[in-house]
């Protein structure tokens, strides 16, 4: 399969923050705090982000029971969403991974893989009555795009089928969209739509 270019963002109370990967190298990454109280400010950086980096896929968080975000929150997530389903990328929904025991120990995990970013880990694992480090969001964005990157094929062919299709897979992952058609690579992708429950 053709490597992704994925777009994979990351919302919480006050920011924003993204992460680009082109196959499996980190290219992009950002944290704003200028975009996050306003949905319009919000699709609108959103979608800069897209014309810009031109991804195949755009993945957020899915916003279901097993969400420990805000209602805010989830309605932001739920805007980037439904931005990318108006634009020519794969709109995947996922839910947060949480194979390690901290989101500190995953984001060292992910630093030995990306090591761009050392500078953006914190020194230590937070204290139970401290607020969560700015830049562990960027962290957060990078999961889900690693976790599109390292899923099942299946599930990828099942999202670009060429019929209708809405498939759930073992990781929680959901894919929907109407059709594609493919030219080396991923391009061009129609308009898909997302699907969070």
């Amino acid at each position: 399969m053709a490597k992704l270019k994925v777009l994979a963002l990351a919302v919480a109370s006050g920011r924003v923050g993204y992460v680009f990967l082109d196959g499996t190298q980190l290219r992009d990454w950002a944290i704003t705090t200028r975009v996050s109280g306003n949905t319009s400010d919000l699709v609108a950086f959103v979608q800069e982000l897209i014309n810009t980096l031109n991804p195949d896929v755009v993945v957020t968080e899915r916003c279901d029971h097993g969400c420990r975000k805000g209602k805010r929150t989830r309605q932001l997530i739920g805007a980037i969403a439904e931005l990318a389903s108006h634009n020519y990328v794969l709109d995947i929904t996922l839910p947060k991974p949480r194979d390690h025991s901290s989101k500190y120990e995953e984001a060292k995990e992910l630093v030995a893989r990306h090591p761009d970013l050392v500078g953006y880990l914190p020194k230590r694992k937070r204290r139970i009555y401290e607020r969560e480090n700015r830049n562990m969001l960027i962290f957060e964005a990078l999961a889900l795009a690693e976790e599109v990157n390292n899923g099942p094929p299946e599930a990828h062919a099942a999202a670009m089928g060429l019929h209708h299709t809405k498939t759930a897979h073992s990781n929680g992952a959901v894919f929907h969209s109407d059709c594609f058609s493919i030219e080396n690579g991923l391009s061009p992708l129609p308009q898909l739509t997302p699907f969070i429950t």
